[in-house]
């Protein structure tokens, strides 16, 4: 594969789908032109297993986890599970890595959610060396490999993408990565967002991947109406609503915020502004949608990752199909 990835992919698992049934909506993405299924970890499948699933439905496609969270899974185990999918599917798995949230990494796992930024840096530089089949002993700043060897390698070296927000990450992911994960964001923000990632990465030039919340639906009421659900649950986690303060949003999401920590929710959905929705949510006519999509892609995306809201009930398969880039 010469030069940068530029691929055109879709989130799965699809939810509500049992993971054995899925089989023939994968291999159909392939048949649609996807290039990539992009997976991740938070309350639904873990990351792995269905891009392994994938690999055997569906040869074609390029694999990536999107992402996986730097703290659950130890040194060692990390290194051999991203040995294991990457023998699965030689030259073809992208491993995503970031530091997840205080939600998924404190509440859930148990697992104290302190220094995210350094265990992060730690886990991509404790891999590097774990799957070039180097024995590691190192004290790292966030933890310590005592004499690991992964017994399983990469046939072919695997990309490591670095979930990015502000600065500081998405520096990280131009100077240690092979580039950066996006999200949550509009494609007029995509210029600001890159251009730390590649001035980091000192003329290599850095994938970009963005998860994309699309719903290819023309029905405005019910659009709105999940989306507002969607932007109040995630721009009132702190690292979000950081980033979007970073990005300059602080006057247009203040008075939902206000509301939010007021204990108001009704409130604060209320005060999401149309214009937000219609920028950080791709909606629309299909046609509408890939336009969209496509100015995330001129803005410096090398690949959006799509993910199918159903807002209104829409049918996810069919949505799938309306989206395909050709």
């Amino acid at each position: 594969m010469s030069g940068l990835h530029h691929g055109y992919g879709m989130s799965i698992p699809f939810a509500g789908v049992p993971l054995h049934a899925q089989r023939d909506w994968v291999a159909e993405l392939a048949d649609l032109g996807y290039t990539d299924v992009w997976s991740s970890e938070a309350d639904g499948a873990d990351a792995f297993t269905p891009l392994v699933l994938a690999s055997q439905w569906a040869p074609s496609l390029r694999l990536g986890c999107a992402i996986v969270p730097a703290f659950t899974r130890g040194p060692a185990l990390m290194a051999q599970t991203v040995a294991s999918v990457a023998q699965a599917a030689p030259g073809r798995f992208v491993l995503g890595i970031g530091t997840s949230s205080n939600v998924i990494v404190e509440r859930w796992n148990g697992i104290p959610f302190v220094e995210p930024y350094k265990r992060t840096r730690d886990m991509v530089r404790f891999l590097r060396t774990a799957l070039a089949g180097e024995k590691v002993t190192e004290r790292y700043d966030t933890f310590e490999v005592n004499g690991f060897r992964s017994g399983i390698l990469p046939e072919q070296p695997v990309p490591i993408l670095i979930a990015a927000l502000r600065e500081g990450m998405l520096r990280l992911a131009g100077r240690e990565g092979d580039g950066a994960i996006i999200n949550w964001l509009a494609a007029s923000d995509v210029p600001a967002v890159v251009r730390p990632v590649q001035e980091a990465g000192g003329g290599t030039p850095k994938e970009i991947v963005a998860r994309i919340f699309v719903c290819p639906s023309t029905d405005r009421e019910a659009v709105y109406a999940g989306a507002r659900m969607a932007i109040a649950a995630y721009l009132n986690v702190p690292v979000y609503a950081a980033f979007h303060e970073w990005l300059g949003r602080s006057d247009v999401l203040t008075p939902m915020w206000q509301h939010w920590k007021a204990g108001d929710r009704k409130a604060a959905l209320a005060a999401i502004p149309d214009h937000l929705i219609d920028e950080l949510i791709v909606w629309g006519s299909p046609e509408a949608c890939r336009e969209h999509i496509g100015r995330y892609i001129e803005a410096g995306v090398t690949t959006p990752a799509l993910s199918v809201m159903k807002f209104g009930g829409i049918d996810v398969r069919q949505a799938c199909r309306d989206l395909a880039p050709r």
